[in-house]
């Protein structure tokens, strides 16, 4: 029986948007052994090849490793030796899901919506808006925000109840439903930003590229608007879906699923 243990990136193999620690190298080192391993997030592929050069560096890793960027809409395959990169093996296209007319008019609104996002509180750093092909990720701070910046946004929305960043989620979904841009789907993105993808490409998507395996996954934002959440309800009921809150955790989880799989 073939296995294949999914990661979140962010929160749950490493601080919101900081690299990965070697902490984590010992128990996925054990894990290759028995598993394959497969990392999916919503970011893109570039940054996360950043934030996993760790594994990407260890011989014995990167030959079990999967990277699947954007919701896994996109999927890496691994390199069979130490000299070649991870090859791309299928990808899909956003605005073909929804049309131009629908994709332009999801842009237009972005774009007024951030222009509405007018809070002296925050300083306002690089881009906004990333189109990955298939998802796009809104920051209304910005994506190159500093740690400290992004955590004074993080402390202020969460003094809110709802928070600040619901209440942008259901303003942004009022409007979406306005513009009648059908199946499409918002979710809150790690701690500052939204995903935004057609229905059906959250992180359930990346299964399709693993029929003959057994599923196993490890996420932080499991609950209510969280982009793990749907890869989590899935799984859950046959007790191979984890949640954790951070990457220390996550290492006591993955030792939990490797005794598990050797025992099978």
């Amino acid at each position: 029986m073939k296995h294949i243990v999914l990661y979140d990136m962010d929160g749950t193999l490493t601080p919101p948007r900081e690299l990965m620690e070697e902490s984590l190298i010992p128990v996925l080192e054990q894990l290759s052994e028995v598993a394959e391993i497969g990392i999916v997030t919503g970011s893109d592929y570039n940054y996360l090849k950043q934030q996993v050069g760790l594994l990407l560096n260890h011989s014995k890793i990167r030959k079990k490793l999967h990277l699947l960027p954007c919701n896994g809409t996109k999927h890496y395959y691994p390199p069979s030796n130490n000299y070649e990169e991870h090859k791309l093996l299928s990808e899909v296209s956003m605005v073909d899901q929804l049309g131009r007319h629908n994709f332009q008019q999801l842009m237009l609104l972005l774009i007024q919506q951030q222009s509405n996002f007018s809070n002296e509180r925050f300083p306002l750093t690089g881009h906004f808006i990333d189109y990955r092909g298939s998802t796009i990720n809104w920051c209304p701070i910005g994506r190159n925000a500093q740690p400290e910046d992004r955590q004074f946004f993080v402390d202020y929305d969460n003094s809110f109840s709802p928070t600040l960043r619901e209440g942008l989620l259901k303003r942004l979904r009022h409007y979406v439903n306005i513009q009648r841009i059908d199946n499409l789907t918002i979710k809150l993105g790690g701690d500052t930003s939204f995903d935004i993808f057609p229905e059906g490409w959250d992180k359930t998507f990346c299964l399709q590229h693993f029929p003959t395996h057994t599923h196993w996954f490890v996420g932080d934002r499991c609950g209510e608007n969280g982009n793990d959440k749907e890869l989590y309800d899935l799984l859950k009921p046959n007790e191979r879906a984890f949640a954790t809150e951070g990457p220390d955790e996550t290492i006591t989880l993955t030792g939990l699923i490797l005794n598990a799989i050797e025992k099978i």
